[in-house]
C-alpha cells in the first residue's frame, strides 16, 4: 500500500529514482525525463520487461527520487549515485574505485603531476582513468625526464621562499621553485604544456616547442635551444610508435564492446590528431548480451563523468536510445559540440571493429585470469589442510600480530581469510588495557582472551585455524588461554618470520612449508596483512598522541583550539610547516596566538 501510494503521487518532472529492497537498501539508481511514467512503467504487466527487470521489480519495496531541473541534470546526478551507492541492479564499472589517474594539481601556485585513485573536486585536473598501472608509471616518469618538474609534496606558493633546495634542483631534475629560482608563470607554461601531451595533443606541442626553439636561438639563447631540440626530438620519438588511423588528423574516441554472461569488457581507443596514442579496456558488471545499448550507455555516464578532455567525436556499435541526451551532457562538459556516431561503412567502421576485436580478446583474457586467481587461494587452502594435517580445510584462517615501541601504545589486530582471501569486514583492532611495559606475550594472551571468549559466549563458531605471529613462545602462550577457556583443540599455528617456520602444538620441531607453494604464501599473506593492520594502527594511536601532546604544552592552547587547528590543517606536519599568516586564518587563533604556536614548533622541530 505504502508503494502504491508513492507510485500515485510521483511527479511529471525530470529526475533521479532510487529503488530500495526490504532492508532499506538501495538496488537500483535510473532517470527519467518523466518520474511518473518512468517509475509506473516498471510495475505495467502488460510491458514485456526482461528477466533482470522483472528480478528486480520483485524486491522493489519503497523507493525515493530527486527532481531535477532538466534531464542533463538528472544524468549527472544518477551517474554520481551510482558511483556512491553502487547498486546491485545497475550497470557498473567493476572496481571503478581502484583506477588510476594522473593529477595535474594546477589549483597550486607550483604544479605537481602524480598518480591518485581519488577525484576530486578541487579545481585540479585529472587525466584517465586508466587501467594499466604500470603505463602511469611509465608516462610519470617520461614527463620527469622531458620536464624537470618538481615532485615534493611541499606546499609552495610566491613569496614564500625555502632556505635551501633538494637534491632533485641541484642535479637539474627541478627547476626550484621552493627557493623562487623560476617564477610562476614560466612554470605554468611548462604545465600547460605538459597538459597538451596529457592530452594526447603531441603534434600540437612539438609546434609549440618548435617555436620556443626558433624564438631562444634567435635570442642567441643555445643552450636553452639545445633543451628544447632534444625535448621536441623525444616527443617525436613517442609519436613514430603511435599508428595513424585518421586521415583527417580528427579527435576521436571510439568504444564497442563484448559480452559473456553478466559481464562485459567496453574498449576504448583513444585517438588524437589522427593518431591512436592509446587505449584502455574496462569490465563492467550486471549486463547481458541483449542489453548493449544499456552496457554503453551505463558506460559512457560513469566514464566522462572525470574525463578531463572530451574530443569532437565519439564512435559508438551501436545507435544508443539515450544519444540526444548524453550528446547535450558533453557538449555542456566540453564547452563545444560532440558527436556520437555509429558508423555503418567505411574506415570509422573498421576502426569501431577493431575496437570490438579487442574487446573480445581482452574480455577472453580476464576471464581466464580470473578463473586461475579463484582457484589459486583455494589451492593454497587445500595445501594447508595436507601439510598442517587438519581434519577439514582451513576454510575461515584468523590471523593475531601485536604492534608497539618499548610497550608504548600497544595494540593488535586481527584479520580474517575466507576461502583464501582477505574478508575485510570481519577485521578488529584491539587497545591492549591489561598490560604494561614490553610484554609481547601476555599482550597476545590478553587478545585471544578477549576474542575468543566472546566467540563462546555469543555461541559463534570457531575458526578453522588460528594464525600467530611469531615462534614458540607466542604460540605456547595463545594454547595456555585457549586451554583455559576449554577449546584447546583448536587448530593454531605460529609462523615465525626469520626462516618462515611453521610452529606446531605438542611438536618440538617447526614444519617446513614448501618455498614455492600455495599453502606458504597463504600463510605470508595472513601474516603480512596482520602485521600491516596492527602498524597502521599503532602509528595512528602514537601520531594523535604526540599531536595532542605537543600542542598542549602550547600556552594558550586548549582543547577547542587544538582541534580547530587539526581540522583545519589534517596533520601536525602541515601545522609545523604553516606561516604564521596561515594559522591566523584558523578560526580562533589570533596573530599573536599564531605567533606563539609557530614559534614553539620551530624551536621544537628538529631540522
Amino acid at each position: 500500500m505504502k508503494l502504491q501510494k508513492q507510485l500515485d503521487n510521483l511527479p511529471k518532472d525530470p529526475g533521479v529514482y532510487l529503488m530500495k529492497n526490504k532492508s532499506g537498501q538501495i538496488i537500483y539508481v535510473g532517470k527519467a525525463k518523466s518520474l511518473r511514467k518512468r517509475v509506473r512503467s516498471y510495475f505495467q504487466k502488460s510491458r514485456n520487461h526482461s528477466f533482470k527487470t522483472q528480478a528486480l521489480v520483485k524486491r522493489i519495496a519503497d523507493l525515493d527520487y530527486v527532481v531535477t531541473d532538466s534531464e542533463v541534470e538528472a544524468l549527472i546526478l544518477e551517474a554520481t549515485m551510482i558511483k556512491k551507492h553502487n547498486p546491485k541492479f545497475n550497470i557498473r564499472l567493476k572496481d571503478d574505485k581502484t583506477y588510476p589517474y594522473i593529477k595535474v594539481t594546477t589549483n597550486e601556485d607550483y604544479p605537481r603531476v602524480y598518480m591518485t585513485r581519488i577525484v576530486r573536486k578541487d579545481g585540479a585536473k585529472y587525466f584517465g582513468p586508466y587501467t594499466n598501472v604500470s603505463a602511469v608509471h611509465k608516462t610519470l616518469k617520461l614527463l620527469r625526464d622531458l620536464f624537470p618538474l618538481r615532485d615534493c609534496k611541499k606546499s609552495i606558493s610566491q613569496n614564500k621562499k625555502e632556505e635551501r633546495a633538494c637534491l632533485n634542483y641541484h642535479i637539474e631534475k627541478c627547476l626550484g621553485p621552493c627557493v623562487e629560482d623560476i617564477d610562476v608563470t614560466k612554470y605554468n607554461k611548462m604545465i600547460k604544456e605538459i597538459i597538451l601531451f596529457l592530452k594526447g595533443k603531441q603534434q600540437d606541442l612539438i609546434k609549440q616547442l618548435e617555436n620556443e626553439m626558433q624564438e631562444a636561438a634567435n635570442r642567441r639563447e643555445f643552450e636553452r635551444a639545445a633543451e628544447l631540440r632534444d625535448q621536441m626530438q623525444a616527443i617525436k620519438d613517442i609519436t613514430k610508435k603511435q599508428k595513424v588511423v585518421s586521415p583527417d588528423f580528427e579527435d576521436q574516441d571510439i568504444i564497442a564492446t563484448a559480452h559473456e554472461d553478466s559481464l562485459a569488457c567496453v574498449q576504448v581507443m583513444v585517438v588524437r590528431n589522427g593518431r591512436l596514442v592509446g587505449q584502455e579496456d574496462f569490465i563492467m558488471e550486471g549486463t547481458s548480451v541483449e542489453a548493449i545499448d544499456e552496457t554503453l550507455t551505463a558506460f559512457l555516464k560513469q566514464y566522462y563523468m572525470n574525463i578531463n578532455y572530451i574530443p569532437k567525436e565519439i564512435l559508438l556499435e551501436i545507435e544508443i536510445e539515450d544519444k540526444e541526451i548524453i550528446e547535450d551532457w558533453l557538449n555542456e562538459k566540453r564547452g563545444s559540440r560532440v558527436y556520437l556516431k555509429n558508423p555503418q561503412r567505411g574506415a570509422k567502421r573498421e576502426l569501431v571493429n577493431m575496437a570490438q576485436r579487442n574487446a573480445k580478446y581482452n574480455l577472453k583474457d580476464y576471464l581466464i585470469k580470473s578463473d586461475y586467481q579463484s582457484r589459486k587461494p583455494l589451492k593454497g587452502v587445500k595445501e594447508l589442510q595436507t601439510y598442517l594435517d587438519l581434519d577439514k580445510p582451513p576454510i575461515r584462517i584468523e590471523g593475531f600480530d601485536i604492534s608497539n615501541i618499548q610497550g608504548t601504545d600497544p595494540v593488535a589486530s586481527l584479520v580474517v581469510f575466507e576461502n583464501g582471501r582477505p574478508k575485510k569486514s570481519d577485521y578488529r583492532r584491539f587497545k591492549i588495557k591489561t598490560v604494561e611495559g614490553p610484554n609481547d606475550f601476555a599482550m597476545m594472551q590478553e587478545v585471544v582472551e578477549r576474542r575468543y571468549s566472546r566467540i563462546i559466549n555469543e555461541g559463534k563458531e570457531m575458526p578453522d585455524l588460528i594464525l600467530i605471529d611469531g615462534g614458540k613462545g607466542q604460540l605456547n602462550a595463545a594454547l595456555e588461554i585457549l586451554d583455559d577457556l576449554g577449546v584447546g583443540d583448536q587448530p593454531i599455528f605460529g609462523l615465525a618470520k626469520r626462516e618462515e617456520e611453521v610452529f606446531v602444538k605438542g611438536e618440538p620441531e617447526p614444519i617446513i612449508l614448501p618455498r614455492d607453494g600455495e599453502s606458504l604464501y597463504l600463510i605470508q599473506r595472513v601474516r603480512d596483512e596482520a602485521h600491516r593492520f596492527a602498524v597502521s594502527y599503532h602509528r595512528k594511536l602514537r601520531s594523535r598522541r604526540i599531536t595532542h601532546s605537543m600542542l598542549d604544552d602550547i600556552s594558550g592552547i586548549g582543547k577547542k583550539r587544538r582541534e580547530s587547528l587539526l581540522k583545519h590543517f589534517g596533520s601536525l606536519d602541515k601545522i609545523r610547516s604553516a606561516s604564521i599568516d596561515e594559522l591566523s586564518e584558523v578560526h580562533g587563533i589570533s596573530e599573536k596566538i599564531a605567533t606563539t604556536i609557530y614559534n614553539y614548533l620551530q624551536e621544537h622541530t628538529r631540522p
